[in-house]
């Protein structure tokens, strides 16, 4: 890439305005979150796959899965109560997706290079996508988690609620996390169709659906392993019985872990960018 190419800046400005960097993460991250909000108000159809989507799959697997409930010490009679906290995940982990559309897009239209050139820390660059990412979650948990009361399932508790929001929240800054580190070495929309295909697989091969009891081969397997088990174990609780240690623990280890690897990958995606 030629020097004239306003894409990259040098290390040399980044040392000179090293001191300055740290100073702004926060304003800047909050102005790129606002940015996001101000282009859903805009285009208000970015929402249409946040929304709709969790309750496609809610609706549907309440219906396509109703007789898992039949099954000898399935821990809940009412189909619901499975069924909405995943499809809450779920919303959460799309808002991920949508945070990496707008950052293909602005690299796509010469926007991104404008905020690597501006004098703000390169940390803004990353936490204001992710930022976007947890607000973006809120529109799904705050019409799956109404509409799902509404059609039968049991209030969670206001503990348990917490606990989903702070799940949602969680898997948003994951799905965000991978959804940039994809982004950031391929830089372009096109992209998103592996972002697409890695969060549906980590959300399937899990036991989003059904129990790890009855999966059986290379399925029970893949559920044991995938940390998206331990966080909707964490994320049911309170419709799936009272709150517990037991189930919040390995939940928040799986969370910790993820989003530390996730967040080296969106890390070294942003720097080999650079280069």
């Amino acid at each position: 890439m030629s020097a004239s190419t306003p894409t990259r800046t040098t290390n040399v400005q980044q040392t000179a305005l090293g001191p300055e960097l740290h100073v702004r993460v926060g304003p800047v991250a909050r102005a790129l979150v606002r940015r996001s909000l101000v282009a859903i108000t805009r285009v208000p159809s970015a929402l249409v796959p946040i929304l709709l989507m969790p309750v496609f799959f809610m609706i549907a697997f309440t219906g396509s899965y109703s007789a898992i409930t039949n099954i000898p010490g399935f821990p809940t009679d009412n189909i619901f109560n499975w069924f909405v906290p995943y499809a809450c995940v779920q919303g959460a982990a799309f808002a991920g997706i949508g945070t990496g559309f707008s950052t293909a897009r602005d690299i796509e239209t010469g926007f991104y290079d404008r905020l690597l050139l501006a004098p703000s820390s390169r940390a803004s660059l990353i936490l204001g996508p992710v930022g976007t990412s947890i607000v973006r979650s809120s529109f799904p948990f705050l019409t799956v988690l109404p509409l799902g009361l509404l059609l039968g399932a049991d209030f969670p508790g206001v503990l348990g609620l917490l606990i989903l929001a702070f799940t949602s929240a969680t898997v948003s800054i994951m799905s965000g996390l991978w959804a940039l580190g994809v982004v950031f070495r391929m830089q372009t929309q096109r992209s998103l169709g592996l972002v697409q295909v890695g969060i549906f697989a980590t959300l399937f091969l899990s036991i989003g659906q059904v129990p790890l009891a009855v999966m059986r081969g290379w399925l029970h397997g893949a559920a044991r392993v995938n940390p998206t088990t331990n966080l909707l174990r964490m994320a049911r609780q309170g419709f799936l019985g009272g709150v517990t240690w037991e189930l919040t623990w390995p939940g928040l280890v799986a969370a910790i872990l993820v989003v530390s690897g996730l967040g080296l990958f969106a890390v070294s995606g942003f720097r080999k960018m650079e280069k």
